[in-house]
């Protein structure tokens, strides 16, 4: 008996640690937390015993967070006026039809596949954003239609199969579309709710009824760890986002990658391994 109330009471501590930190790094680099939570609730419910949907539940959860972290993030870098707003208008409905399109495709993978789209895409982004010139770019705006449509597409779909909000994808196409580092992790932090929303109402639809789910699970969500990480995020958000706007755009450019670069490994040596 005493050992399940210590191994609860540690799980919700790992979802307090994680909802803070994913609020921090929502705020800090744009990201939605979903590079955080993802790979944290992956270790937590296969420790728990849920190795098969482990992958599933963590990307569908991290989406719902996402739709809360994103509207905080994007509304305190609103605030110091790096927001974009009709990027966001334009942009969005595309993104949000990718995200379902993705969580649809995630919905007939593998853990292991998960785990492994996780792992490339963000090694491809994280040298990208650490090894690529910080004035590089490849246009002097952002695409206008019919690229628009694609590019924002692509980016709902593999930004949902990852779990995480437009910050991975959309920092990159923003700064290499020759917007300023600090208005692209502003403008893509509001990505992630586009990304989310649809995200989350496709893994409920999905996994509804499936055998093996944890407690507290509607679909693939798990609202447990959804409230945790939620709450603990919000709070955290507006920090994250305080301390970006003192950082020189270069090394925030090169610590969002080394996140990234970590996470996607640890994910690509759990699969081969």
């Amino acid at each position: 008996m005493i050992d399940l109330v210590i191994s609860h009471w540690t799980l919700l501590l790992a979802l307090a640690v994680a909802g803070a930190a994913a609020g921090f790094a929502a705020g800090l680099f744009g990201i939605g937390g979903g590079a955080i939570i993802v790979p944290t609730l992956v270790y937590l419910f296969s420790f728990l015993g849920y190795q098969e949907w482990a992958m599933h539940i963590a990307v569908s959860t991290s989406l719902a967070a996402i739709c809360l972290t994103s509207i905080r993030s994007v509304l305190s870098h609103h605030k110091r006026g790096v927001v974009d707003w009709h990027i966001l208008r334009t942009w969005g409905p595309w993104i949000a039809i990718g995200a379902g399109l993705g969580m649809s495709v995630a919905a007939f993978l593998s853990r292991d596949g998960l785990m492994g789209t996780f792992g490339v895409l963000g090694i491809v982004c994280a040298a990208q954003l650490f090894f690529g010139r910080p004035d590089w770019k490849i246009a002097n705006d952002m695409p206008r239609e019919p690229y628009r449509a694609g590019l924002g597409t692509g980016v709902g779909v593999l930004s949902s199969l990852m779990g995480i909000g437009g910050g991975t994808f959309g920092v990159t196409l923003m700064a290499i579309c020759g917007r300023s580092i600090h208005q692209a992790i502003g403008t893509s932090a509001g990505f992630g709710f586009a990304i989310g929303l649809p995200g989350t109402l496709f893994s409920i639809y999905w996994g509804y009824g499936q055998d093996g789910l944890p407690l507290g699970s509607l679909g693939y969500v798990n609202l447990i760890a959804f409230a945790f990480i939620s709450l603990f995020a919000l709070v955290m958000t507006p920090v994250g986002a305080a301390v970006a706007h003192r950082f020189d755009g270069l090394l925030l450019r090169k610590l969002f990658a080394i996140l990234l670069a970590v996470v996607a490994t640890r994910m690509l040596y759990d699969v081969i391994v």
